[in-house]
């Protein structure tokens, strides 16, 4: 039972525990530093907003209601992350952030754990909007007090990063035992932060189905950040990706080759171009069914280089 314990385990959180301990192992906190600056920022804000001083600026810049206009509360909703409840204990929201923050910054990074949990907290503040816009009496809609609710805290950030990570690196019971866990919130106590979760997990279930349709195809050339597009090696049509075959590309490109100079000619002297073709297209070699009549220069006759205009026969 224990061996069949430990197997199922092993597979199950294996490459999350790889990916969390080998940079731990080799910078320690200092592999952390989102996490951790996260961390004091809503030690500092709880700090601030239970004084009598500072109850009211906090709330005006990281304070979200349904009823306010959505230019302040977009604006709002950043901070607003990590402004902890006031009705909930401080310690569960930073624990909240040290674990599952620490871990999707490990595994992720900071610039994606920051828009993942950003996706999800927005998720959940246009739902209580669209919620209260559709009333009670909807399948999906909140009562209008929920309107004048404040709604702060990392938990939607906490739970969409807890899905998308465990869904990244193959822990699909965990993934969905959490998803099952806010649906049975919302069964057990139908309120206004139960719902928030479920758009958050609706909200990192879509980037989970696009992250899958990019992985899709991993042989697609993809750019690196910084490089503009177009910069990559050129490729002239009709030919293949290994170089050969095809056609040459077109005149008055650079293509790193010296121009060709028929004998007897010099430097500067004007191209020379075949009969049958045209000015900007490839000069090749004279066809079978028009053959090719000898050049001559102006101004000289055939075996002479008196330079007199040449006899007309």
């Amino acid at each position: 039972m224990r061996g069949t314990l430990a197997r199922w385990a092993r597979a199950e959180w294996g490459p999350l525990y790889g990916a969390v301990r080998e940079p731990l192992r080799r910078r320690g906190a200092a592999a952390l530093p989102m996490t951790l600056g996260a961390v004091g920022l809503t030690a500092l804000l709880q700090y601030v907003q239970n004084r009598p001083w500072g109850y009211g600026p906090v709330q005006d810049l990281g304070a979200v209601r349904a009823a306010d206009p959505l230019g302040p509360a977009l604006l709002r909703t950043p901070l607003s992350l990590f402004v902890p409840a006031l009705d909930l204990p401080v310690w569960g929201a930073l624990a909240q952030i040290l674990l599952v923050f620490g871990i999707a910054e490990l595994c992720l990074g900071r610039r994606r754990t920051l828009a993942i949990a950003y996706a999800a907290t927005l998720a959940g503040t246009l739902y209580a909007r669209l919620g209260v816009t559709l009333g009670a009496h909807a399948p999906f809609g909140l009562p209008w007090a929920d309107a004048q609710v404040v709604d702060t805290g990392p938990s939607a950030a906490v739970v969409g990063l807890a899905v998308f990570v465990a869904w990244r690196y193959g822990a699909y019971v965990t993934a969905g035992a959490v998803t099952a866990a806010m649906v049975a919130e919302v069964l057990a106590k139908e309120n206004l932060a139960g719902k928030e979760h479920l758009a958050a997990l609706l909200a990192v279930g879509l980037l989970c189905l696009l992250a899958a349709a990019r992985d899709r195809h991993p042989d697609r050339p993809r750019r690196r950040p910084g490089t503009p597009a177009g910069s990559g090696p050129r490729q002239w049509p009709g030919t293949r990706a290994d170089g050969r075959g095809g056609a040459g590309p077109a005149p008055g490109r650079r293509t790193g080759t010296r121009p060709h100079r028929w004998p007897g000619t010099h430097a500067g002297d004007s191209p020379q171009r075949w009969p049958g073709t045209h000015a900007g297209r490839d000069s090749g070699a004279p066809t079978a069914s028009r053959p090719a009549r000898p050049h001559r220069w102006s101004g000289s006759r055939a075996g002479r280089g008196s330079g007199l205009p040449p006899i007309q026969s």
